[in-house]
Parts: C-alpha cells; structure tokens; sequence
C-alpha cells in the first residue's frame, strides 16, 4: 500500500504502519482490519462504562497503527479517568478522533473493513 503522505493531515502516521508491518499490504490490512473491530468494541465499553483500562487498551491499538490522534485522545480519556472524573469531553474527543481514523482505514481498504 502507498506510504504518501505521512503528516498530510492523514489521521494514521502511513511510514510508522509500514514499518510495522513490513511493507507487506495483506499484513497491513489485517491489522488495520483489526484496529476497526477493537476501536469499535472500545468505544462501545467506553459509551457505556467508561474504564481506564479499556482506554489504554485502546491507546495501545492506536499506537501500534500511527493513529497518534486516537493515541492522544484515549491518553487524556485515560488519565482523566484515573483522576476520577468523567471524562464526558474526553469520550468526545476520542469517539471523533476514532470516527476520523476509521473513515481513513474503511478508504484504505475499500470497503474491505
């Protein structure tokens, strides 16, 4: 798959994916496929019971892939959370910056997500 554009305002870092998954594009769209079914499985656990844990596992996930948004999101989702709080506007941040990458991957993989 094309590695162009790394920082064009793409919501995944494409040369950190490659690297990941060794420029192989069958490994890159079972990960990427992967990172659709968790990044929703995450948020709906989020949505309905919002858990450090399941932040960070989501952070994990995002890493993995380049998507640095969610990665960020689901940090600040993560430590507000273990501050105690709600963390009402930081579920929001993370489901947009999810729905944004997920859009790019369902793109990538044409309609193979």
């Amino acid at each position: 798959m094309d590695n162009d554009g790394q920082n064009t305002g793409s919501p995944l870092d494409l040369r950190h994916l490659a690297e990941q998954t060794f420029d192989n594009a069958d490994l890159e769209a079972e990960v990427l496929g992967l990172f659709l079914k968790q990044s929703r499985n995450c948020l709906d656990r989020l949505r309905a019971a919002p858990d450090a844990a399941t932040a960070h596992l989501l952070l994990g996930s995002a890493r993995g892939i380049g998507a640095t948004a969610v990665a960020s999101a689901a940090a600040a989702l993560e430590a507000t959370l273990l501050r105690g709080a709600g963390g009402r506007a930081e579920l929001a941040g993370l489901r947009d910056a999810v729905v944004a990458a997920n859009a790019f991957i369902e793109a990538r993989l044409g309609g193979r997500g």
